[in-house]
């Protein structure tokens, strides 16, 4: 498959790398950005324009073509989950051995002109820089803190836990409860979340609610509007 023709695409446009199931690419359409995935897997519920390869194979003359490029490398090698027994609902892909994909793809995207945004765990060796988003900061039911880095200026949220109480876990195969947590499955894990387009829960346990880049993506455009005038 050939890389997709942007000729065709509005500005402001985005390409989200490790795209995955599409919290992120959401999150960002609903800021107003045009958005293609980038993912070595088929995803059959991704819900926009999808090239299925390898993002460090990817010609850096084609990234320069958009106005932010965003990145979630696949972060099982750093969550801390790794380091945790918690039971059969957490058996499976989760704990395989995993390559580090964040430290070359921070490096590709900081020799690009371009904008970028990186998103990871809490524990990834992200930048010093990188701002913490949270689920609790948009009355969602899980906290799912996440770092973001960035070429760009970028304020995080500020938790807000206690109003939020006791949060749904969305991870593994779901269902159940572990030291009182819920752990959602499908439907219930995906409105925890605010996912509206899938219940896969191989998808849901992967995602970032699109919440957070929503927040993330209208500060980049409003920076963006800035620069240009």
């Amino acid at each position: 498959m050939g890389l997709p023709d942007l000729s065709a695409y509005r500005r402001p446009l985005l390409v989200d790398l490790y795209c995955g199931g599409g919290g992120c690419s959401v999150g960002y359409a609903r800021a107003g950005f045009e958005v293609i995935g980038v993912d070595w897997r088929r995803m059959a519920d991704y819900p926009f324009e999808l090239y299925r390869g390898n993002v460090l194979d990817i010609p850096d003359d084609w990234l320069r073509c958009f106005d932010v490029i965003h990145a979630s490398p696949p972060c099982q090698a750093f969550t801390r989950l790794r380091s945790r027994t918690m039971g059969p609902v957490l058996q499976g892909r989760l704990f395989d051995p995993h390559a580090d994909y964040l430290t070359p793809t921070l490096e590709k995207l900081r020799a690009l002109e371009v904008p970028w945004i990186v998103e990871n765990v809490p524990g990834a060796p992200m930048p010093a820089d990188s701002v913490t988003v949270c689920g609790s900061a948009f009355g969602l039911a899980v906290r799912r803190h996440r770092l973001f880095a960035s070429s760009l200026e970028l304020e995080g949220t500020v938790c807000d836990h206690e109003a939020q109480g006791r949060a749904v876990g969305v991870f593994g195969h779901g269902g159940g409860t572990i030291k009182g947590q819920t752990i959602a499955r499908g439907e219930d894990a995906a409105e925890a979340m605010g996912i509206d387009w899938t219940h896969d829960q191989d998808v849901l346990a992967n995602a970032i609610p699109p919440a957070y880049t929503e927040w993330i993506g209208r500060q980049a455009i409003e920076i963006l509007e800035l620069e240009r005038g």
